[in-house]
């Protein structure tokens, strides 16, 4: 198919469109990051992002609107496949899964003895179903083999930890999920490290870096590369930054990560060379007729854009994968993995 001059404005709009959905930080927020690591890395960040608006208890409800709403209007529930509408099946009383949904705090509120502003903090406060909920308690997050799953329609899992390190009860969410849970756990240990040293449980170190103990760290560096950075957390990212008027810096850069905890401690953090040949994971897209394929290292997640910048296609694969697209015409494809994002024009 040949490009137009009218495809070709279309195709850069929606690639435009595309890019601003990435979680585009204000020019500037992030400025005074480059050419630190490890802790000093870390102090910026919190410099940048620890002072924000705190929300009252009651607001989480319409915030939640905006964070964490399904294209379908239904809230976006992490723990369970129910469907959830606004307003109307808010917790009061459960006893079964699908009952209602409430605030979990992913971070439990006992760790840090229900102070504020962590207590309203969107930014690891999700809408959950209140059984599933209820079931995970304060229990650390964690991996285990068997463990209690309490319906069909839950998500996530109850039971001794299976994670070298540790063998003490944990919750362990889905695997879709677990670089979400990573990606705010990283963030509480940024924006409260003035007081992180004080929250107490059996994932955290009790200091203000590295914040968690050695198996806990490890996990969430496993999960937060494991499941890189979704459209779900990007738009959410946006969505939180409009409430509360900071961001998850490991959002919009997961990179950020490996130099403040991961393989880079002792590598300067660059945009420059945030993505360069050395991180560079080889993301390939083609297209054939009626399909476009995606091929990269490890896991990924995608969105397809077509005609209006209307979302065509998302999901999340690992290795390749290949996905359908009803009618000809110009695409754009946009694929991240934790150590970048490509976006890609093709024609079908």
């Amino acid at each position: 198919m040949k490009l137009t001059y009218q495809h070709t404005a279309l195709a850069l709009a929606i690639v435009m469109a595309a890019g601003q959905a990435q979680a585009q930080a204000p020019e500037g927020y992030y400025d005074g990051i480059e050419g630190k690591c490890a802790r000093e890395l870390k102090t910026e960040l919190f410099e940048i992002i620890g002072d924000h608006e705190q929300l009252s208890y009651k607001q989480l409800w319409s915030a939640f609107r905006d964070t964490d709403r399904r294209e379908d209007g239904t809230v976006w529930d992490m723990y369970s496949d129910c469907v959830f509408e606004f307003g109307d099946d808010q917790c009061g009383q459960y006893s079964s899964v699908g009952d209602c949904y409430n605030r979990e705090h992913s971070f439990p509120k006992s760790w840090f003895d229900d102070g504020y502003p962590m207590y309203t903090d969107l930014f690891h406060l999700y809408p959950t179903d209140g059984r599933v909920n209820g079931q995970r308690g304060n229990y650390p997050f964690g991996e285990c083999e068997g463990g209690t799953k309490l319906s069909n329609l839950a998500r996530g899992r109850l039971g001794n930890s299976t994670f070298p390190g540790y063998s003490g009860r944990v919750f362990e969410p889905d695997d879709e999920y677990k670089g979400d849970f990573a990606r705010s756990y990283f963030y509480m240990a940024t924006a409260y490290e003035d007081r992180f040293a004080s929250f107490d449980s059996e994932m955290l170190a009790h200091n203000s870096y590295p914040c968690y103990v050695d198996w806990a760290l490890e996990l969430l560096l496993k999960w937060h590369r494991q499941d890189p950075v979704s459209q779900k957390e990007v738009d959410r990212n946006n969505a939180v930054y409009e409430w509360q008027g900071n961001r998850n810096p490991y959002i919009d850069y997961p990179q950020l990560v490996e130099h403040v905890w991961g393989d880079k401690m002792d590598e300067a953090f660059g945009f420059s060379n945030a993505i360069d040949e050395h991180n560079r994971a080889d993301i390939a897209v083609t297209a054939t007729d009626g399909s476009v394929t995606i091929a990269a290292e490890g896991s990924f997640a995608y969105a397809i854009y077509g005609m209006g910048s209307t979302v065509a296609a998302s999901g999340n694969g690992e290795g390749s994968t290949t996905v359908a697209l009803e009618g000809k015409g110009i695409y754009i494809v946009k694929v991240t993995n934790d150590r970048e994002t490509v976006i890609s024009k093709v024609a079908l």
